[in-house]
């Protein structure tokens, strides 16, 4: 475990590769003793600080939801990253890709809460009593890690790579699908690159945003009305380049589209 000044470095380790797009090295090479409690205060280290300059928490990611990434990272549970205000994107609004560091994305549905839902105990019936609906979505992660070199302690400082959210127009409420099998087709420049299913989140993505309310309400966190979740990606993740223009279509949850310059 890390001492509090040495948390604070980190943090300011990240900050400034953000601010400048200047990756750096892992912080499991520089600081070998990090666990992931460090990880999760260096994280939060950073959300203040941006909460100080005027962003607002609009919800949380959760990642590593798939049984594949967890086993790649040596974990049995997921991780979490939190949306802020400054996150959402538009989808008419071509995104400049040379904002960030490495940029890819990620197909996923969202859960968006018409109310607060339970911490400790929470259930996923819960979660899809307190799902006002669900919406298609592109998330945009980053690294600022050098090169994607990232173990646990890595992304989790790192937001758990957040770094961008964009919803399509359509709205369903959760009784109206299911949510454990919605298949998903991405699409790059017309041409499919990828497929999935909503079932390859921990066998349900509702079970994700439940897993999540438990774990944030360790650190005297809820979920509250109006946030938005995402419970993890049901394809692989893709490399952005500019020039590129993406298109998810979920099954019976309409689609999603963004382009990068």
């Amino acid at each position: 475990m890390l001492e509090p000044a040495r948390r604070a470095e980190a943090a300011d380790l990240l900050w400034t590769a953000q601010r400048d797009r200047t990756p750096v090295d892992p912080l499991t090479s520089t600081y070998p003793d990090i666990d992931a409690t460090d990880a999760y205060e260096i994280q939060l280290l950073n959300i203040r600080r941006q909460l100080r300059d005027g962003a607002t928490v609009h919800g949380h990611k959760v990642g590593l939801s798939s049984k594949v990434m967890q086993q790649m990272m040596g974990v049995d549970e997921p991780d979490y990253g939190h949306l802020l205000s400054d996150m959402v994107l538009s989808e008419g609004t071509p995104v400049e890709a040379g904002r960030y560091c490495f940029p890819r994305i990620e197909v996923e549905i969202g859960y968006v809460l018409g109310r607060s839902l339970p911490g400790e105990g929470c259930t996923t019936a819960d979660v899809l009593a307190a799902t006002e609906y669900i919406v298609p979505s592109i998330e945009l992660i980053d690294s600022r890690i050098k090169d994607w070199r990232i173990g646990l302690a890595d992304t989790v400082a790192d937001n758990a790579s957040s770094a961008g959210v964009i919803l399509g127009a359509a709205r369903v409420r959760p009784a109206d699908l299911d949510p454990a099998d919605i298949a998903a087709v991405l699409y790059r420049d017309g041409e499919e690159i990828a497929r999935g299913n909503t079932g390859a989140v921990l066998g349900d993505p509702t079970e994700a945003v439940a897993w999540l309310a438990r774990k944030v309400a360790s650190y005297g966190v809820r979920l509250e009305a109006g946030h938005l979740v995402l419970p993890g990606s049901c394809t692989r993740a893709v490399d952005v380049r500019p020039g590129d223009a993406f298109r998810a279509e979920f099954e019976g949850l309409g689609s999603v589209s963004v382009g990068f310059v």
